[in-house]
């Protein structure tokens, strides 16, 4: 299945099903790890909010949401290595266990920054759940990575949140840039 959004063209790569199956999955991992606790999930905006919503929806511990919003991309389809800030944290994080929610982790030049930014609030833990890693594009060491739902490869994905140029968000399943 293609699809065009703006200017590109995308093909299929993770169907809709697969995802559903897979944030389940997780779910269930986080229900056992954090049993008997109340973690903070902090969605980072814009692209989790479409994964985390379902992820929420399968956990059965209690636990609190919040979100940032912070951008690399600025637009384009390859991150710029800048870190901005739209939309700071308001949750207090002080001995509270932080589970950070993003839709993609790349460079990890995003994720690094947050979680050097949350270190200095002395959280009791942090851990990352992202649905799709790019290993060979990563640049920072991340070992607070515990969930991950998919490793692809280096190409530009939309669908399932993640956009091109804002658009594509709502695309069910992830699609990724053909030629």
């Amino acid at each position: 299945m293609k699809t065009r959004v703006a200017d590109l063209d995308f093909e299929l790569s993770i169907t809709y099903s697969v995802i559903e199956r897979r944030v389940q999955e997780i779910a269930t991992e986080i229900n056992v790890q954090y049993a008997g606790k109340t973690p903070l999930l902090v969605g980072i905006l814009n692209g989790s909010f479409i994964f985390m919503a379902d992820l929420v929806k399968e956990l059965t511990i209690a636990c609190e949401t919040a979100f940032v919003k912070l951008a690399s991309y600025h637009g384009g389809t390859t991150s710029t290595r800048t870190v901005r800030t739209d939309l700071d944290l308001k949750s207090d994080v002080r001995g509270r266990h932080v589970i950070l929610v993003e839709d993609i982790i790349d460079t990890g030049h995003t994720m690094r920054y947050l979680v050097n930014k949350l270190k200095d609030n002395s959280p009791a833990s942090i851990a990352i759940c992202t649905l799709l890693l790019k290993p060979d594009a990563l640049e920072a060491n991340i070992p607070e990575i515990k969930y991950t739902g998919f490793e692809i490869p280096n190409e530009f994905v939309v669908g399932y949140g993640l956009d091109y140029q804002e658009l594509g968000r709502n695309l069910k399943g992830i699609f990724k840039r053909v030629d």
